[in-house]
């Protein structure tokens, strides 16, 4: 940021008494505090520097947005300070007994409050801000049960050519952005309808699954959270218009705004929605029957992987070793077979002749085959002896990236008899 400070109020460190962490934000953690010289109660979240969160929150003024107060600019007690929302993150509430007691005028003002947020971000802010990371943790609560967006540093200023890093939390994210690909502010489209499943449902989105692996499945396999059949027709279409894979497609705020409007006016929509709510567990067999679905797809997939991985590492071996290889009952590879798949590597080309050739070209190949998916994403599942689980990282479109495996939709290679 150009002159940090320049923009907003300086707040001494001293000036802050600490009490108890309240959670945590993108790149910093939150504590309740008191601001001394004011007499308030705030909340702080400690940095490691002060970046373009404090720019972005300072120019902003809404009242379903964080009020920010100031920032702590002294090293290393780096900070932002912003209103203190006493009832806790939408996430706890949705989480606790007391959320059984929300009905549809409680889901529909909220809705609404969220949604007025956003359009303010995207429309009507002094400078149009992407928010990238919304989600219910990063909606906070007062104590009259007023919803405030906070959290935003994992935010950019809007413009026409944003490209994002991949930042944010993936049960919530947009497939452009688990790609790194260029965004527009649909994509907080994208997590809003999420949100609104959340509300709704009162369920944890893709619960059980670590993040890459709800990227995989959202990217390539085009999966979306499960809305139930009995779910109130507008709110199923609404949410699914939000999810569409193509941004374009997706409605803004603006549009998202008339919608709730014309909900909130349709006399039969209570009590369908209530209805919904109360009989929760009538419908959330369909829920977990998703759920099911997907980890026996997980384990399918690591185990096709792991297949895979062990006849890349037969090509391999030294070529005297080969012809055991191809004897084994288990590999189904013959002589015949590494010919047919060498003719099919070599696209018409001249045979080399030299076995260290050949050798090198199928282990090539079967590196380059890898694991593709339809979309150019190609990607490893690795995970540990107990547990099917993604552990590394970067995503990128048409780079290898360590995420669920799209090895099922991979044609299987040729390794019959005969030709």
């Amino acid at each position: 940021m150009s002159s940090p400070g320049s923009s907003f109020v300086q707040i001494k460190h001293e000036d802050l008494l600490f009490y108890e962490n309240c959670g945590g934000g993108s790149f910093g953690s939150v504590y309740r505090a008191l601001w001394i010289s004011r007499d308030k109660e705030v909340a702080v979240k400690k940095l490691l520097k002060i970046d373009k969160e404090a720019e972005i929150l300072s120019v902003l003024s809404h009242k379903n947005i964080i009020q920010f107060y100031g920032a702590v600019l002294e090293s290393p007690n780096y900070g932002i300070v912003t209103e203190y929302a006493s009832g806790g993150s939408l996430y706890e509430y949705l989480s606790s007994e007391q959320s059984e007691e929300m009905d549809m005028e409680q889901i529909m003002t909220w809705a609404i409050q969220i949604a007025k947020g956003m359009h303010y971000l995207h429309a009507e802010a002094p400078v149009k801000v992407i928010h990238r990371d919304l989600k219910s943790r990063n909606v906070v609560m007062t104590a009259d049960k007023v919803l405030k967006i906070c959290d935003f540093g994992a935010s950019k200023f809007l413009s026409h050519t944003t490209h994002m890093t991949v930042v944010g939390t993936f049960p919530w994210m947009a497939p452009e952005v688990i790609q790194s690909l260029p965004v527009s502010e649909t994509c907080d489209t994208y997590s809003y309808g999420v949100v609104l499943w959340e509300m709704l449902t009162r369920e944890v989105p893709f619960k059980g699954f670590e993040g890459l692996q709800v990227a995989w499945l959202v990217v390539e396999k085009q999966e979306r959270l499960t809305v139930p059949t009995s779910c109130p027709a507008s709110f199923a279409e609404l949410m699914k218009k939000c999810w569409q894979a193509d941004p374009k497609e997706r409605p803004q705020f603006k549009q998202v705004l008339v919608t709730l409007e014309t909900m909130a006016n349709d006399s039969r929509l209570p009590d369908q929605c209530n209805s919904f709510l109360h009989n929760k567990d009538q419908w959330r067999c369909e829920i977990e029957s998703t759920l099911e679905r997907l980890r026996k797809l997980e384990r399918e997939l690591y185990s096709k992987e792991k297949e895979l991985e062990e006849r890349e590492r037969r090509l391999k071996l030294p070529w005297n070793d080969l012809s055991s290889f191809s004897d084994s009952n288990s590999a189904g590879v013959s002589s015949a077979g590494v010919s047919c798949l060498f003719r099919t590597l070599s696209n018409g080309d001249t045979e080399r002749g030299m076995r260290g050739d050949l050798s090198e070209a199928i282990s090539q190949k079967i590196s380059e085959v890898g694991v593709i998916g339809h979309s150019g994403m190609q990607v490893s599942m690795r995970a540990s002896s107990n547990q099917n689980s993604v552990k590394s990282c970067s995503v990128r479109q048409g780079t290898k990236i360590n995420v669920a495996s799209a090895a099922m939709d991979m044609m299987e290679l040729d390794w019959s008899d005969g030709d």
